[in-house]
């Protein structure tokens, strides 16, 4: 089943809502403590399927802001949009983000580096 705009959109938005709601529990419950580092979501397929950018689904994500990385995934850049440094903090929300990409039929990973 190809999903439209309107589909992608919501996913994308319900995803930055659970990525900032974990990512805010994550940081109430342990501060901004950890080694300083970034976190990001990469979406790669859909309906296992890699994600063309001239496909409806690739125009979708680029429509709601998903931009594509080096290599070629689709990515949310701390889909928390938190401001802190902790990397365990921002892992928290790509990690949910990339869970709800996973409800929708994504293959989706949360994936972080140290600064």
């Amino acid at each position: 089943m190809e999903l439209t705009a309107t589909q992608v959109s919501s996913i994308v938005n319900q995803a930055l809502a659970e990525a900032h709601e974990a990512a805010k529990q994550a940081l109430a419950q342990h501060g901004d403590r950890d080694a300083c580092g970034f976190a990001w979501t990469s979406i790669s397929e859909y309906a296992g399927k890699k994600i063309r950018a001239n496909s409806r689904v690739g125009r979708a994500l680029a429509e709601a802001g998903v931009r594509k990385d080096y290599s070629g995934a689709y990515c949310l850049w701390n889909p928390s949009l938190l401001g802190v440094q902790s990397i365990s903090i921002l892992e928290a929300g790509a990690v949910a983000a990339a869970e709800v990409f996973k409800l929708h039929g994504f293959h989706a990973s949360a994936g972080s580096r140290l600064d």
